[in-house]
């Protein structure tokens, strides 16, 4: 037999030698068993296969922990308090929680592997998390880089959230990307609709949103779990001052639509948009059209690069403070809703509490 053939065959043999011995390593190393897993005291208990990330095992079993990366240890959304000895804090955790959230043992559920038997904590709402196969129904561009994309739900199912709250989108492999990927997404529909809607901006670089400007289209079938989310209204008296910068516009179109439609007249609502120049504006007719039929609800967009626009000029946080100072009642208290970047948020919140809103009453929904 030549070399020629020889090589390939002990390249290939060694190379099937390795593939079973990683086979078995697998099989002996990380074969944890079977494992209980008890959530909030006893309320619920699970029996599973060991070996995978608790947030992978509690959602084959239905219980859907938030995660904005989908489980790559990126943005710190799924915690989980382990009331189980599993060990110290791994250093992929560290950055994403308080000295208070470690010293209770809380732990980001992407990075703790289902080894032996657990107890844990959840909040219990997340019980009622769902996760739904929906149909594209539209895709519509509303910017340069914002789409808004409806999704019909199978007749019959339903996800029950509150305006303000959000959903993953989970989209599948394409191109270069191998594994299904999840991301967050506010909620702009109503919750009585059939349809959910999401805003979504096309993010440079960004897996989810790429495939959603570029590959998705109308009819294919993608899956939505929710709701998520802690962002939505306090029903009090007090002043709204609700700001948000792009796709940020997405709860507050949810949020105040609701609002609207219940007739809550009893305090004021500002809603500020910021944007760079005209052709980031949108939904515009949308507001002027609420401003005539709602006495007690204003909109303020405001452009920071357009000097030749003939609304307000400036940041929104500039565009913010001018109203607080001279157009608004100093006195009446106020409540902050704020949806965007974290820079926008960081500077909106300053400006807040410089004018006495109090730190926990100002709401927000932070995106990358």
């Amino acid at each position: 037999m030549s070399a020629l053939v020889i090589a390939p065959l002990a390249v290939g043999g060694i190379t099937a030698a390795l593939a079973l011995l990683i086979w078995l390593t697998d099989r002996v190393v990380n074969n944890y068993g079977t494992v209980t897993i008890s959530i909030n005291g006893g309320k619920k208990t699970l029996t599973v296969k060991g070996g995978s990330p608790l947030l992978l095992t509690l959602a084959q079993e239905q219980i859907f922990i938030p995660s904005a990366c989908g489980g790559r240890g990126s943005c710190g959304a799924c915690k989980v308090r382990v009331e189980t000895d599993i060990g110290p804090h791994l250093p992929t955790e560290v950055p994403y929680l308080t000295e208070e959230e470690r010293a209770r043992n809380v732990r980001l559920s992407c990075q703790v592997k289902v080894k032996h038997d657990l107890s844990i904590e959840v909040p219990e709402e997340l019980f009622l998390v769902r996760r739904v196969v929906a149909e594209v129904s539209s895709i519509r561009d509303l910017t340069h880089d914002i789409k808004e994309v409806r999704f019909r739900l199978p007749e019959g199912e339903r996800i029950p959230f509150k305006p303000g709250q959000y959903v993953q989108l989970e989209v599948p492999p394409y191109a270069k990307i191998k594994e299904p990927t999840q991301r967050a997404y506010s909620i702009s529909s109503l919750p009585d609709e059939e349809e959910i809607e999401l805003l979504i901006r096309k993010v440079p670089g960004g897996i989810a949103t790429t495939y959603v400007h570029e590959h998705m289209k109308e009819g294919e079938r993608l899956a939505l779990i929710g709701p998520f989310g802690d962002f939505y209204l306090r029903e009090t008296d007090a002043v709204m001052l609700c700001v948000a910068g792009g796709s940020g516009m997405a709860p507050f179109k949810s949020i105040l639509l609701d609002m609207y439609r219940r007739g809550v007249n009893n305090r004021q609502v500002w809603f500020f948009f910021g944007a760079r120049t005209r052709r980031d504006l949108f939904y515009v007719d949308l507001w002027r059209d609420l401003e005539e039929k709602w006495p007690v609800f204003r909109f303020v967009p405001a452009l920071s690069e357009d000097p030749d626009y003939e609304g307000e000029k400036g940041l929104i946080t500039e565009v913010l403070a001018r109203y607080i100072e001279t157009t608004m009642d100093r006195e009446a208290p106020k409540e902050g809703y704020l949806c965007g970047s974290p820079g926008m948020l960081d500077a909106c919140m300053n400006v807040m509490r410089r004018y006495g809103i109090p730190e926990d009453k100002i709401y927000f929904d932070k995106f990358a």
